[in-house]
């Protein structure tokens, strides 16, 4: 690899501005007093102090805080986990209630070592938050679970307002991006989730940087598509450690612009692209965009 790749500098606009209000403070505060993990500090998300102070949200990350798979581009600890809180459902709905969230998103470790791959611990998660903030959406963000169909019917009987699974990057660099990950059961897992409820928008996100071309980038919008997936996020991948996959390339704000312009030619309902969006970046937002646009097709269905 080269010097210029070994050492590319951030660019300006990736500076992130801190903000450790009474929001972010207390927010930290009930996380550590309940027990809960978010991916916001545990992946190291650059939004934290924006979703945190200012629009205070979270993202709860359930079955733990370690992952059996060990991707070349996550901060989160990997290992063989030993926890599993059954009680865990109840505590993340309890500070729901206390943050008073109107959209809420819940993520978890892989866990390949349980047979449904979480799927219960999510499913009661969804219903809990359901029965205690019954005017909260609930967006999930689970791994593949191992591509059973089984381990994602009992998610998607939860009936979450939105199934989100990341595609993460281009076909060609998943080998050496996502460990036991594969790109095709991840664009199975997006098309069965819609087959099983095809009321419930699906949602993907890709982080580019590592190197992919445009033409990848583009093929990966039209392979989302091609499995009915409804909202697409796009950002700029950052290197967590010097232990991880180096940043090949910064992403202009422009080029953001200019992929999302594309990807809602394609034809998603909602496409939130830029520098620092991640999954869950405006979730609230997007939600909001996926419910327009499910009644604009009911209306013109109609009209017919």
């Amino acid at each position: 690899m080269s010097t210029k790749e070994e050492h590319l500098r951030k660019p300006e606009w990736l500076k992130i501005k801190l903000n450790t209000n009474e929001n972010y403070t207390g927010l930290k505060k009930m996380m550590r007093e309940k027990k809960l993990h978010t991916v916001c500090e545990e992946a190291k998300c650059p939004n934290i102090h924006e979703c945190w102070a200012v629009r205070r949200t979270a993202t709860f990350m359930i079955l733990g805080s370690v992952c059996t798979r060990a991707c070349r581009f996550c901060a989160v600890k990997t290992g063989l986990p030993t926890e599993l809180d059954l009680e865990e459902p109840e505590r993340v709905a309890d500070s729901v209630v206390q943050m008073n969230l109107k959209h809420v998103v819940v993520t978890a470790v892989a866990r390949d070592d349980l047979k449904d791959g979480g799927a219960y611990v999510f499913a009661e998660t969804v219903r809990a938050i359901r029965r205690k903030n019954p005017f909260t959406s609930i967006e999930v963000l689970p791994s593949d679970m191992g591509g059973m169909e089984e381990n994602l019917q009992m998610l998607m009987d939860a009936k979450p307002d939105i199934l989100n699974h990341n595609i993460e990057t281009v076909r060609r660099l998943t080998p050496r991006v996502r460990a036991r990950a594969k790109y095709d059961r991840s664009l199975e897992f997006l098309r069965r989730a819609k087959e099983m409820q095809p009321e419930i928008p699906t949602k993907s996100s890709l982080m580019i940087g590592l190197g992919e071309t445009k033409e990848e980038i583009i093929e990966v919008m039209d392979d989302l598509r091609a499995n009915n997936v409804d909202i697409m996020t796009i950002g700029q991948y950052l290197q967590p450690s010097k232990k991880h996959l180096k940043v090949i390339k910064y992403y202009h704000p422009d080029e953001f612009a200019e992929l999302r312009e594309i990807a809602m030619t394609k034809g998603f309902s909602h496409c939130e692209a830029g520098p620092m969006v991640r999954s869950s970046y405006h979730a609230d937002e997007q939600v909001n965009a996926a419910a327009k646009a499910r009644h604009e097709k009911g209306e013109a269905q109609a009209a017919k």
